[in-house]
């Protein structure tokens, strides 16, 4: 089992940038597939960004390509997503979640963080 804390969001400007963390507490970091989702007021959460056990592969939404880019340090038990190029329609609470490399959903969440961008 793992627990997910996130940091790092906070009020910025259009154009700026941020950087979240999650560290994760419990035994086996490298054993999961890592990843960012975000949701919005008034909609669904959303698929952000995945990263495997080893970090070399990822893969971002439509939205993030270009913008986001999610990384991970397995010997501090931290993944990390920064966020360049902030537009208002970035503003969300941003969940970190893991899964074993072997599930088929993520199972595991963090309580999330919140990200706001002013226009």
């Amino acid at each position: 089992q793992v627990q997910l804390v996130e940091s790092g969001g906070g009020l910025v400007q259009a154009g700026g940038s941020l950087r979240l963390s999650c560290a994760a507490s419990g035994r086996s970091f490298s054993s999961y597939t890592m990843g960012w989702f975000r949701q919005a007021p008034g909609k669904e959460r959303e698929f952000v960004a995945t990263i495997t056990r080893s970090g070399g592969t990822t893969n971002y939404a439509d939205s993030a390509k270009d913008r986001f880019t999610i990384s991970r340090d397995n010997t501090k038990n931290t993944v990390y997503l920064q966020l360049n190029s902030l537009k208002p329609e970035d503003t969300a609470v941003y969940y970190c979640t893991a899964k074993l490399w072997s599930a088929s959903e993520f199972n595991y969440w963090g309580q999330g963080t919140q990200v706001t961008v002013s226009s």
